[in-house]
């Protein structure tokens, strides 16, 4: 495992950055990594590399990087999870409504809830227990839909909340989307399960893996534009940061 030490702080291109230095056995070389959490630079152990000389070598790939999860930051909504409050549901605003039903219901514009699994647990555990639930059915339905129309076969299906990936396809055959990719209209789902069952077909994002691609979505250039520039709104809670 990586071995962490303090946060330090350099200057690049006249602004100040702060980023942690980890020390990784596994690491074979030199690493930075710019996500939501911050900057890393991962070395090798016994490494004598400068990390502040590596940042400064990579500068305006770092500032780009940082600027962007900066912005996705500030933009993320601020969630109260109380009734009356809208969440996402397949790309549609939805206003959350409590109701003595026997089971959880999308109906007219509302996500409603049973009272009396919000009353033993909380309205935001109920709500991604929902949301969850929703994908596995949704999402394994449009897996199915394009496997067989890719002619495709994967291993299994998993759920997963990565802060900033939304799906990935191992060399196996296991999928792994992200449970929040529910919140996105249908159309931007489509794209991310076209794009990872072509990677049954093709590893590299290279050209025919983006022929492929096109080929079951004409569209994705569009779709993968709008997964970009519409992130924050998938945000379900603080954790998703």
């Amino acid at each position: 495992m990586p071995e962490a030490t303090p946060t330090r702080e350099t200057s690049l291109a006249g602004k100040p950055i702060q980023y942690e230095i980890r020390r990784s056995v596994d690491a074979a070389e030199p690493r930075i990594d710019v996500d939501i959490r911050g900057v890393r630079v991962t070395l090798p152990e016994g490494s004598e590399e400068d990390p502040d000389e590596l940042l400064r070598e990579n500068a305006m790939w770092v500032l780009d990087k940082k600027s962007k999860y900066d912005r996705h930051r500030e933009l993320a909504p601020d969630r109260s999870f109380e009734p009356g409050e809208t969440f996402p549901y397949l790309g549609e605003e939805h206003e959350l409504v409590i109701e003595s039903g026997v089971r959880h219901e999308v109906v007219d514009g509302e996500i409603q809830l049973r009272q009396s699994a919000v009353t033993q647990s909380s309205l935001r555990q109920v709500l991604e227990n929902f949301y969850r639930n929703r994908a596995r059915e949704f999402l394994s339905n449009r897996v199915d839909h394009y496997a067989d129309e890719m002619d495709v076969e994967y291993k299994q299906l998993e759920l997963r909340n990565q802060r900033t990936l939304w799906g990935s396809c191992s060399t196996t055959g296991t999928l792994s989307l992200n449970w929040r990719l529910v919140m996105a209209p249908p159309d931007i789902v489509d794209y991310v399960v076209i794009h990872e069952l072509a990677h049954l077909i093709e590893a590299d994002h290279n050209r025919e893996f983006w022929r492929i691609v096109g080929e079951h979505d004409p569209d994705y250039k569009r779709h993968a534009d709008w997964l970009d520039a519409n992130s924050t709104k998938l945000i379900f809670s603080e954790a998703d940061l």
